[in-house]
């Protein structure tokens, strides 16, 4: 099949080049932007689904999945306080600035 591609290729051997990469790409162009969004659905590359369990992942450490809840001496800020401004990208004020 690929010899009777390249027989039939027209301009010499530059021409021959050149169309062969046109059908390459061609070739991915059309995979890319048509089949595989089609197939897509069916892969199985989108099923992420992670699962814990009591007392630590089969296999890892006991408590691999434990919730480490902060003292309360620590510097963080209580758990419904949000430490960041949801109204603009500008931080807070400090003293260095």
């Amino acid at each position: 099949m690929y010899s009777w591609i390249w027989r039939h290729l027209p301009l010499g051997l530059t021409g021959r080049i050149i169309g062969s990469l046109l059908i390459v790409g061609s070739v991915a162009a059309l995979l890319w932007y048509q089949v595989f969004p089609n197939i897509e659905q069916y892969m199985p590359f989108t099923d992420g689904q992670i699962t814990g369990t009591e007392g630590g992942a089969p296999g890892g450490p006991p408590g691999a999945d434990t919730v480490i809840v902060p003292s309360a001496s620590s510097s963080l800020p209580p758990a419904d306080v949000i430490p960041y401004s949801t109204v603009s990208n500008a931080p807070a004020p400090t003293s260095t600035r």
